[in-house]
């Protein structure tokens, strides 16, 4: 057994500078989620709970999951800083929490934000909640408002897959593969809205409230010449009474939400945990020591090993290969009494690194046990003994390990994660379960003094061809917004508006989030894992 020991002094004055710097990071973490769970403009809400009379997106959510039940919010900063800051959570709230005792993915139109209309963002996220919950099996409640696609938009919601139409072909897929979809319609839901209470298992609608149909009253109007009603084109005693397309009427949100609940209650018996949990134990060192310990220079790699004696129960870590590519750290250990293999940098790569990380995500996959990659690595070894020590080969090695792997795989972005350190080391375009970075993550093609110093040179040899000379002003004119242009692409916030990250956390909520992933991908049954091809 061992038991990982600290050697950080709480007291010192780098540790207490770091820790400062740390908090003003948290801070502005909770001063984006503040924007974000607030939405819409207080006139917004007003109209919606004041004009409507209807419950607030949030709040909703609230009175449908059981008392007490955690809420694991995905892409919850989606939108950040796109249109101007308009569309607070992109428009759409997703997570997963419990209803009657089961998981379930909720997935929310918020209507106070551009009327619950599909941005090119909102479609990313709702596909992403969607193949989460497909994934993980989970059941699909949808509480619908919206008024279609943002047409201004149409080029990022319309032609490909992954966009608006995409969300119809999962809702088909899942029901086929027996995985329930329900919808609840609040408000107004036109177009598209239309069609996803449409394809949903069962559906709920809201007395004088909830109207769905494919073309407005306006709009029919406008194509046929007939003048109708909302409530006689779309209304809840139409849709139950007539057209069948819905199965319930509520008289009021709180109802419809009270019905929700009685559908899920009524869906069969969840599935078991395949796994053994263990008691859980705390770690033997707080995790709000981990603000310390993040170097506040980002040059500056942090000592992975003293952030992990405060993740991981009992600050107990098996450590695998330790005297071998001590430049990647592999081992076994704990999360909340769940059993995971954890793959941390400590260093760029190396061939033995690779190779040691092949070797271990094998092992994982032969046990089914859950992977976690905690990047921080600025890519692979260069340079002509690197080569000749195969470092193509072994890099393929551990990328075919990490691609083929079907266990549960999660990415958190403890620091920088760069080129082909980011693939390698289970990043997005190898579809890992999920990802979260801290405040101090990021990840690029390349650092932005790497990047700034590559193109330098490709100029240089083109003021040269020209006969040109340079001063180092203007070498720094040119490096100046490359690197600012790099680091700003680079930053945790860029990749969670962009939905290419699940969320960013505080290091001290990694324990609960991480736990509560693993409880639901413990509920689906293990995949036996083919290997591609090994080069030897």
């Amino acid at each position: 057994m061992t038991i990982l020991k600290s050697s950080i002094s709480t007291e010192s004055e780098d540790y207490r500078l770091n820790y400062a710097d740390y908090e003003k990071r948290i801070a502005e973490l909770h001063a984006h989620r503040q924007w974000t769970r607030t939405g819409a403009p207080e006139r917004a809400r007003k109209r919606h709970t004041e004009t409507r009379e209807q419950i607030l997106p949030r709040d909703r959510i609230k009175a449908l999951l059981d008392p007490g039940s955690p809420f694991l919010e995905l892409g919850e900063l989606a939108g950040l800083g796109q249109h101007d800051g308009d569309v607070p959570s992109g428009g759409l709230i997703t997570g997963v929490g419990k209803v009657s005792g089961r998981h379930c993915m909720i997935i929310v139109n918020d209507a106070t934000v551009k009327g619950g209309t599909y941005y090119p963002i909102t479609c990313v996220k709702h596909v992403r909640a969607q193949n989460y919950a497909w994934e993980h099996r989970l059941p699909c409640i949808t509480l619908v408002q919206s008024g279609g696609a943002f047409l201004p938009e149409q080029a990022g919601i319309f032609p490909d897959f992954g966009m608006f139409g995409t969300i119809f072909y999962n809702q088909v897929g899942m029901s086929a593969d027996g995985i329930p979809q329900i919808a609840v319609v609040f408000g107004s839901s036109t177009a598209g809205g239309a069609y996803i209470p449409a394809l949903c298992d069962e559906a709920v609608i809201v007395r004088g409230k909830g109207f769905m149909y494919l073309g407005g009253p306006q709009l029919t109007f406008a194509a046929t010449g007939e003048k109708v009603s909302h409530e006689a084109l779309g209304g809840a005693e139409m849709h139950c009474r007539v057209s069948g397309v819905t199965d319930h009427i509520a008289e009021d949100d709180s109802h419809a939400l009270a019905v929700t609940r009685e559908i899920v209650a009524n869906l069969g018996t969840p599935p078991k945990q395949r796994w053994r949990v263990h008691p859980p134990k705390e770690p033997r060192y707080d995790p709000r020591e981990i603000y310390g310990i993040i170097s506040r220079d980002k040059k500056i790699p942090h000592e992975t090993r003293e952030v992990l004696m405060r993740l991981v129960d009992d600050s107990y870590f098996q450590e695998f290969k330790a005297l071998y590519g001590d430049t990647l750290m592999c081992g076994f250990a704990r999360i909340k009494g769940f059993d995971v293999g954890i793959l941390c940098n400590r260093g760029v790569l190396f061939a033995e690194s690779a190779l040691k990380g092949a070797h271990f995500i094998e092992l994982c996959c032969k046990r089914d046990i859950p992977l976690i990659f905690m990047p921080d690595v600025s890519g692979f070894m260069v340079g002509r003994a690197a080569e000749e020590a195969g470092i193509a080969k072994a890099g393929a090695q551990m990328i075919t390990a990490m691609s083929s792997a079907k266990v549960p795989k999660y990415t958190l972005y403890i620091g920088g994660s760069y080129g082909a350190g980011y693939l390698a080391m289970c990043g997005r375009p190898f579809d890992p379960t999920a990802t979260f970075f801290w405040p101090n993550g990021r990840a690029a093609i390349m650092g932005p003094d790497q990047v700034a110093n590559t193109l330098w040179d490709v100029r240089m040899d083109v003021l040269k061809r020209q006969g040109k000379k340079w001063t180092a002003k203007d070498e720094e004119a040119f490096k100046a917004p490359l690197r600012q242009s790099f680091e700003e692409f680079s930053e945790a916030y860029n990749f969670v508006s962009n939905n290419w990250t699940d969320g960013v956390i505080d290091p001290v909520e990694t324990r609960d989030v991480l736990a509560l992933c693993l409880e639901l991908a413990g509920r689906v049954p293990a995949e036996d894992t083919t290997f591609g091809i090994f080069r030897h």
